[in-house]
């Protein structure tokens, strides 16, 4: 298993390899682009699933109105998107059924854009599927909480995903994966072990999560997911933002992979995560 941000997806074939290089079976991505000028106006998770035994669920969260933030606005003017669409998607060679996509919230905060840039309509978005053909029912889902806000609105985002989990696959075995950009929490090296013990802390839906039964210790390692991508930088001490919880299902393994291509260059601004899942 296998989560990344993929910072637009602005390189399928890289994070394919990438997800390949790991061996990972499932892969839950976010900020992915569909017919975007930032990305080349592509249908990015199509190109990334375009080899023989690939497949894809797609859930959009926003139909972008710009070209994106202020400095993709300034790198691509005078361009135009083709679809403008951006969300979240599950990548996998094994059969899924019953998708849903899950409203997180529904202010509508991104309508009028940031500094002047980045103005959107729709709102953040849980993607889960089920897993065809598998011992018990086994849920996936690809999650991207909101950038700006603060604990107490991811809080409620993610009591959002957890009733409509509760609705839908009630205390069946399910796996969470995404940027929950957790920015509250400690970023010092003197701190980290706090990342795994003591997160309710700093970000409460850590304690809702683990009400609902999802783990998080044995499937992340306490380190800094954040990296410098290929456009943005971030300031130092990278934070903890990407996390995998699992439900029903023993984690083993955890990794933070290196989000770089073959030459060393990175493909995000975000670190990938893998685990190896098995079931209890």
């Amino acid at each position: 298993m296998a989560a990344l941000n993929a910072e637009r997806l602005t390189r399928p074939e890289a994070v394919r390899h990438l997800i390949e290089k790991t061996g990972a079976h499932i892969a839950l991505l976010s900020e992915v682009d569909v017919g975007m000028a930032r990305s080349r106006n592509i249908h990015t998770i199509r190109e990334l699933t375009n080899s023989p035994g690939w497949g894809h669920l797609y859930g959009v969260e926003f139909v972008e109105l710009d070209l994106g933030d202020a400095d993709e606005m300034r790198r691509h003017a005078g361009e135009r998107n083709a679809c403008a669409l951006h969300g979240n998607a599950i990548v996998s060679g094994l059969g899924f059924e019953r998708p849903h996509v899950i409203p997180l919230e529904e202010n509508g905060r991104w309508f009028a854009g940031f500094d002047g840039a980045q103005r959107r309509i729709g709102g953040r978005i849980a993607l889960a599927a089920c897993l065809a053909d598998a011992p018990l029912p086994l849920w996936v889902v690809s999650l991207h909480l909101e950038s700006k806000t603060d604990p107490a609105d991811r809080r409620v985002q993610v009591r959002s995903l957890l009733s409509a989990l509760e609705q839908r696959m009630p205390n069946e075995a399910c796996i969470i994966g995404g940027d929950f950009n957790s920015k509250a929490l400690p970023r010092a090296d003197g701190e980290r072990h706090l990342l795994l013990e003591q997160p309710e802390r700093y970000e409460p839906f850590f304690a809702d999560l683990r009400d609902a039964g999802f783990s998080w210790a044995t499937a992340n390692l306490a380190s800094p997911t954040q990296r410098e991508g290929p456009w943005k930088k971030h300031p130092r001490p990278f934070g903890k933002l990407d996390w995998l919880f699992v439900r029903g299902v023993a984690a083993e393994n955890p990794q933070v992979v290196p989000s770089l291509d073959a030459q060393g260059q990175p493909i995000s601004d975000h670190e990938m995560l893998t685990v190896d899942v098995v079931f209890e």
